[in-house]
């Protein structure tokens, strides 16, 4: 009986361990993304630039859609704003060779018509829900 409640007790603190540990190798795992110093391996770096991709497209639609926006114009702003920040991000965040990628066009391309759908969507989406 005594066993049981020891090795009750351990595995409780093991369970406790883990989620802390766990959410210390969260925020590590998301510090990587911002750190210039990581290495980057040409598949992560390019899902990495797909996910903020993602992100951005799913954002700017619900801001489009929920102010009412209309207009090509700020169809030109999403994909400016959008190709901004991957620049960005590679360029100034990760200071990367960017021919070690396959260059500017392979950075800027990677997930820009998932994302350029996903816009689309919400943007058409929020502003037919929020404004008829």
């Amino acid at each position: 009986m005594a066993k049981a409640r020891s090795s009750a007790k351990q595995s409780r603190a093991q369970a406790q361990a883990q989620q802390q540990n766990g959410g210390h190798a969260l925020s590590s795992k998301l510090a990587r993304y911002l750190d210039p110093e990581a290495s980057w391996d040409k598949d992560q770096l390019l899902d990495a630039v797909h996910w903020i991709r993602q992100a951005v497209g799913l954002i700017c639609g619900l801001l489009w859609g929920a102010v009412p926006l209309v207009g090509a114009v700020w169809i030109a702003l999403f994909m400016a704003i959008s190709t901004g920040i991957i620049y960005w991000y590679y360029a100034y965040v990760l200071k990367i060779d960017e021919e070690e990628y396959g260059g500017h066009g392979a950075l800027l391309q990677e997930g820009l018509f998932a994302s350029f759908t996903l816009f689309l969507l919400s943007w058409t989406l929020v502003y037919s829900l929020a404004h008829f």
